[in-house]
């Protein structure tokens, strides 16, 4: 039966993973806005040999799912960084790598694979016209992307990008299987010490959509005064 009286003490239990959560989230996702703009840039640039190693990686971490990413992490990054400080001849004790540098790792990897995407439509949205009228202008290739490319590509790829950073969000309750604990995994340990598991992961959803709602919010924002600018 649904009991009421659990749910503020479950509130306050889940809450404290929030911060944790949040932080995991937003490294996360600069790593792979990171990772994925540069994979568009080499791609928009048609960078020989490079580019088909990014076809052939997007194709590589958008096919394998996310949990088998994470535990080809969780077992092979400690033995491959302890490989390559031995090269180098440094001693690295790989194996104590905490977990959640593992899961941000992973996830990394994974989510560069779709933000490559939101950067490749927004750099593909991108008159090219512009481009030919700047540089008549004397515009350098540096002035060129910081003037006019960046603040309306920026623009094109806000909405995507923080979709990416509600999927980074979700994607995190499955870092549980490597024992890093975030929302939905308190919630489950809440939940495994009274047996309310309902109540647990009703706050848990609660949580996901304040999240969910402010980062839109926040992105509406950015995006409408990015566009008085531009």
């Amino acid at each position: 039966m649904f009991d009421a009286e659990v749910l503020l003490p479950d509130f306050w239990s889940i809450l404290d993973a929030v911060p944790v959560t949040l932080l995991m989230a937003v490294t996360v996702f600069i790593c792979s806005t990171l990772l994925g703009g540069l994979f568009a840039f080499i791609e928009h640039r048609r960078i020989p040999v490079l580019r088909q190693l990014v076809i052939t990686y997007k194709i590589a971490f958008k096919g394998v799912p996310m949990v088998v990413v994470i535990f080809l992490a969780y077992y092979g990054l400690p033995p491959a960084l302890h490989f390559v400080a031995t090269l180098f001849g440094v001693e690295v004790n790989a194996h104590s790598l905490p977990n959640w540098v593992i899961i941000i790792v992973a996830l990394s990897a994974c989510v560069g694979a779709f933000q490559a995407e939101v950067w490749k439509g927004a750099l593909n949205s991108f008159d090219s016209g512009q481009s030919d009228a700047a540089l008549s202008l004397g515009y350098s290739g540096g002035q060129l992307f910081r003037r006019v490319m960046f603040p309306q590509i920026i623009v094109a790829a806000i909405p995507d990008l923080a979709n990416a950073f509600m999927v980074i969000m979700k994607a995190l309750s499955l870092a549980f299987a490597i024992e890093v604990v975030d929302i939905f995994a308190q919630a489950q340990l809440t939940a495994a010490l009274n047996f309310y598991y309902l109540e647990a992961f009703l706050i848990a959803v609660v949580f996901y959509m304040v999240i969910a709602y402010v980062v839109t919010k926040i992105a509406d924002k950015i995006e409408a005064a990015l566009r008085v600018r531009t």
